[in-house]
């Protein structure tokens, strides 16, 4: 509601001064359908239904939306459209859907198939990427009956646990330079030098997420499964004993400028959360998550002047573009 009253239309997230389809915008509408579908409240509906209806035109073509572009990140927003289509059956809204498909059939890859996270960041893999595409071509992939599309998916999992695991601490480095080219690589892995907690909560998120659609039978689920697991389990040794949440950089908890930071926080909580109702995580997660979404509430959330609720320690952006 304080988003809503923030940003009268759902084009203004993310502080956007045009309408803009990105991931953001996916995000945070995704949250607000499924808080329609908790509560029955229209309003939430018809928010989210006029973003769409402003960013998608008769023909089916998203307003500013460039595939040749390559960028990753406007796949995100595509999930809105699955409940939309199902719910109203606007053409236009397969249309819009297929495009985005179409977008990852030529993507550009690494050797081994792993998808750049952007054309303008060539050879690239980061682990923000995952959540990005992922969830969505899961989801049409099932939809659509197109069963090879899962072992696309899968395949990008776990090609990450192959170059981006870090096997002394658990985690996950934030990107991977394939070329070994870009100022912030290791020389020898093409590694960046830092764990940043929301690139891990991204791809967090995008296996708990994928699990919902990636076939019981799926050959790779399996290991996909172990490396969730892993890697709940890695991140309980990272939490602040006192407030129990997650540092930007997730392993330099005493660093001199490293701060307690909410969003990479909240990902994990959702992670252990949804991966303990869905069994994926053993049931003490559900617990530990719990506790954790109340010291998060405590931590993170205040009220402003005019009543609106505010989230608090947000990394505005830590990419390793430019």
């Amino acid at each position: 509601d304080s988003e809503m009253k923030r940003n009268p239309e759902a084009w203004m997230l993310d502080f956007s001064k045009a309408p803009k389809w990105n991931y953001c915008h996916g995000l945070v509408s995704q949250s607000i359908l499924q808080t329609y579908d908790k509560t029955g409240e229209r309003k939430y509906y018809a928010y989210i239904y006029d973003y769409v209806d402003t960013m998608i035109n008769e023909s089916g073509d998203i307003l500013g939306y460039k595939p040749q572009e390559y960028n990753i990140d406007r796949v995100n927003t595509g999930k809105i459209l699955f409940p939309i289509l199902a719910k109203t059956g606007e053409k236009r809204f397969k249309i819009a859907l297929d495009h985005q498909r179409e977008q990852m059939r030529t993507h550009p890859r690494t050797k081994e198939g792993s998808f750049w996270h952007k054309k303008v960041y060539p050879h690239q893999v980061w682990l923000d990427g995952l959540y990005m595409a992922g969830p969505f071509l899961a989801q049409y992939a099932e939809k659509n009956n197109e069963t090879d599309l899962f072992d696309d998916v899968a395949l990008q999992i776990v090609d990450v646990r192959k170059n981006l695991y870090d096997p002394k601490t658990g985690l996950y480095y934030h990107g991977w330079d394939e070329s070994k080219s870009q100022r912030w690589a290791d020389p020898k892995t093409g590694l960046s030098p830092n764990f940043w907690s929301r690139s891990i909560g991204w791809y967090m998120m995008s296996i708990v997420d994928v699990l919902d659609f990636l076939p019981e039978t799926h050959p790779d689920r399996p290991e996909i499964l172990k490396i969730l697991q892993e890697l709940a389990s890695s991140l309980e040794k990272f939490r602040d004993p006192h407030t129990g949440m997650w540092y930007q950089v997730t392993n330099m908890q005493d660093r001199e400028g490293n701060y307690q930071e909410s969003t990479g926080s909240i990902m994990f909580i959702y992670a252990w959360i949804k991966g303990a109702q869905k069994g994926y995580l053993d049931q003490s997660f559900l617990r530990k998550g719990e506790e954790a979404y109340e010291q998060f509430i405590q931590h993170f959330t205040k009220t402003e002047k005019d009543g609106t609720w505010s989230i608090t320690s947000c990394c505005s952006v830590a990419g390793l573009g430019g």
